[in-house]
């Protein structure tokens, strides 16, 4: 139960508006009756916080009271299921004589059967720590090396939430009594102070290992087992010796030493900041990685038409790929609490980070996840960012009567506030203007305006901020205009009335991947070796890039013509971690590699707005309606 109103929660979390007790369902998988009873627990487990607010339109989160509820900070040790297990994992790992279950009991204010309950899912989780829970009578243990009661420690306190940000508060309220955050300022002043960028997102797990092993050492001062070939003395290590010392009074030993400085070697830093890109080559890059990003840079271009040719990328690049294999090889990822909205905003680039991923794990024979999917994805669109251009300024006619200077004065302050934005083609100082034969995208008038059309914005005399959010405001209602006719011109080619399905099920993503590929097979859009490949590119990371729909493709351009199939389904199916109701098998031809991310980024942009994308499917009854709602929704 507490996993089901937990993802209840997270869900609500992410909307602004109620959400029906239909769409929670839908998303769940469950019925209406079991969403009452989710609500019903999430409620109780928050008591006396009031989390969630109920009416006839749906449930909407209360922010205010939820965070105090997530935070931990609503009541005593254990109001929660997932709390209580946490709470007695914690207790189990500092008494090696075990704990009485009714003493347990007891002090959480639980029944025995409740603790019985919960000492099954500790049981798992140490379990995959590598620890064993024992019994003797009403006696419980945790027995495992002490390596392993910290990796469980570590385990139960990292964030589950779809934002996965790592509270320090959260840590330090549990493991140590000095402010985490001025030992963390420390920290990252002195990384800076010896050459390396810092990872931010990354920083945090790794201040979760430094509290864990100062509470240790301080709770139960057993050794760890020594590292046969412990590391030389670094200015890393030696930095964290001082800052531990310093702050928490504590003297960790070598192998601890050694190991913090490995996580943050592997996770948070990059060495050569502000350093020429040939000094970063000579003293820290592997040769072979970076021999390795030329080529899959090579590879990108060659599939995707992208230039990432550029030399301090792929140097960068080369470092980070360095730690991904060494983080990859010891099963230890980087937790990245943006993969969620990467996937959704910028799908053609999270693509094109999972085909590198794609390259790297086949040559290095390691497995890479879609948080570390989400990073290079990073890199990518740092560095694409830099490339691009800012969009086509929009040319400007200005409609100011004469009056001594005041049209230039006029021109001046709009070109000095909106000139990275707009060109000023033309001023006119007349009364009597002929609106009808502008050609600029937008009219700018000091004049009012009877029955304007929308490129036309009324200003002052004297150009003010409000005349300059006005004029902003116009602007990108009309690249949103534009941008949507190339989206209906550009998708409505795509579509045909062979390659349509309504309400169809599949046990699978595969089986749905090979349902769809079917049609185009028949059509002979694409050969098997296709659909083999979109099984083969779904198994890397799920393509649910929103919670509506999924976009299986596979990463080579081999379609005859460029096509999608598409399944629209009343009741969502299983997808990733997802659930969704429309599934597109996109096929790219060769020819159509310049179109891609366009249209890639385009078909996941019109699917965002899942009420949007029920409405559609509710009446999508038919290839004709279905083809008539995307026009309406593109159009919207």
């Amino acid at each position: 139960m507490s996993d089901k109103y937990e993802r209840l929660l997270d869900y609500l979390s992410q909307s602004d508006t109620r959400v029906t007790a239909a769409e929670l369902a839908e998303h769940l998988g469950v019925t209406t009756r079991s969403v009452r009873s989710y609500v019903t627990a999430a409620k109780a487990a928050a008591h006396p916080l009031s989390i969630i607010s109920s009416s006839t339109n749906g449930y909407r989160l209360n922010r205010e009271a939820y965070t105090a509820f997530a935070s931990g900070g609503h009541g005593r040790d254990g109001d929660t299921p997932r709390d209580r297990v946490h709470h007695l994992v914690r207790r189990l790992t500092e008494a090696p004589d075990g704990l009485d279950v009714h003493t347990l009991a007891d002090s959480l204010y639980v029944s025995e059967s409740t603790i019985e309950t919960d000492l099954r899912k500790v049981k798992a989780l140490g379990e995959e720590a590598g620890l064993r829970l024992t019994r003797t009578g009403s006696v419980v243990r945790l027995t495992g090396t002490e390596a392993e009661y910290r990796r469980v420690l570590s385990k139960i306190f990292r964030t589950e939430s779809a934002q996965g940000f790592l509270e320090l508060e959260t840590v330090q309220r549990e493991f140590v009594s000095e402010d985490l955050g001025v030992f963390k300022t420390a920290l990252i002043a002195e990384l800076e102070e010896q050459g390396y960028f810092v990872n931010e997102y990354g920083v945090n797990s790794v201040l979760l290992h430094v509290a864990i092993a100062v509470d240790r050492v301080i709770r139960r001062p057993v050794p760890t087992i020594p590292d046969p070939s412990p590391l030389a003395d670094t200015p890393m290590s030696s930095a964290l010796a001082q800052l531990t010392r310093t702050h928490f009074d504590v003297e960790l030993d070598r192998t601890d030493l050694d190991y913090l400085s490995k996580l943050l070697t592997t996770r948070v830093v990059t060495p050569g900041q502000n350093e020429p890109v040939q000094s970063v080559i000579d003293n820290y890059v592997v040769p072979e990685h970076l021999d390795t990003v030329r080529r899959i840079v090579g590879q990108v271009g060659e599939e995707y038409l992208l230039d990432l040719d550029d030399e301090t990328f792929m140097v960068r690049f080369a470092l980070h790929v360095g730690n991904l294999i060494a983080r990859a090889q010891d099963n230890s990822y980087s937790r990245n609490p943006l993969v969620k909205s990467i996937k959704t905003s910028y799908p053609m680039i999270y693509d094109v980070a999972v085909f590198i991923a794609s390259q790297i794990q086949r040559e290095k024979s390691i497995t890479i996840n879609d948080d570390e999917i989400s990073y290079i994805a990073m890199h990518l669109g740092s560095h694409l960012e830099r490339q691009s251009r800012h969009e086509e300024r929009l040319t400007v006619a200005i409609v100011s009567p004469g009056y001594y200077d005041m049209h230039d004065i006029l021109r001046q302050n709009i070109e000095r506030t909106l000139g990275d934005e707009v060109t000023v083609e033309v001023v006119v100082t007349r009364t009597d203007v002929a609106w009808s034969d502008f050609s600029t995208d937008l009219v700018l008038t000091t004049i009012a305006v009877k029955g304007a059309g929308d490129n036309v914005v009324v200003i002052q005399p004297f150009f003010t901020e409000s005349d300059a959010e006005n004029v902003r405001r116009a602007a990108s209602r009309l690249r949103r205009h534009r941008r949507r006719i190339r989206i209906k011109d550009d998708l409505l080619r795509y579509f045909d009335e062979g390659l349509f399905l309504r309400n169809v099920s599949a046990p699978d993503e595969a089986s749905m991947i090979r349902l769809l590929g079917d049609l185009m097979l028949e059509q002979g859009i694409i050969d098997e070796s296709y659909v083999a490949g979109a099984i083969e590119r779904e198994a890397l990371s799920s393509t649910a890039f929103t919670e509506s729909i999924a976009v299986p493709h596979a990463m080579s351009m081999s379609a005859s013509r460029t096509s999608i199939a598409i399944a629209v389904n009343e009741t969502a199916m299983p997808w990733g971690e997802n659930r969704v109701n429309v599934i597109a098998l996109i096929a790219f031809s060769s020819s159509g590699r310049a179109s891609f991310q366009t249209t890639f980024d385009q078909f996941v942009e019109v699917f965002a707005d899942r009420a949007e994308v029920l409405e559609l499917i509710r009446r999508s009854t038919g290839f004709s309606e279905f083809i008539e709602e995307l026009v309406r929704v593109i159009d919207k």
